[in-house]
């Protein structure tokens, strides 16, 4: 089923209120500090990871996809440099490069909803 979303004024404040969310999500990796995921991540959260390929892990539940995210944000040697993040109603679209300890760097892609004001699903895709 497509669905189709229409900016209106309802969507346009909806869309603030994800944009924010996102806001707060991305300083957890660009700053390595997980402690606002707790309130950020919705109880029936669901993350398909980008590993192992080709059909990825998939996380449900608040205190898996906080977990996860911790490690990912807390890995020693690790940079995030955001390079754009898109709004629209309750999805966003985060572009990302993600650079390892040893260097090496991956384009990533994050397909985010958020719901209640907390993120409850995200798809991680990795070009590399």
């Amino acid at each position: 089923m497509t669905q189709e979303l229409i900016m209106g004024a309802t969507a346009n404040d909806l869309s603030q209120q994800t944009a924010e969310i996102m806001r707060r999500y991305n300083d957890v990796f660009q700053r390595h500090d997980p402690s606002a995921l707790a309130e950020l991540v919705a109880e029936d959260c669901v993350i398909e990871n980008t590993v192992p390929a080709p059909d990825e892990a998939r996380h449900a539940g608040k205190a898996a996809c906080v977990g996860l995210w911790t490690a990912i944000a807390t890995q020693a040697g690790t940079r995030f440099d955001l390079e754009e993040t898109f709004v629209a109603g309750d999805r966003a679209t985060i572009r990302w490069r993600y650079f390892m300890a040893d260097g090496n760097s991956l384009r990533c892609v994050n397909l985010m909803r958020v719901a209640g004001g907390r993120i409850v699903e995200a798809k991680g895709y990795v070009k590399g």
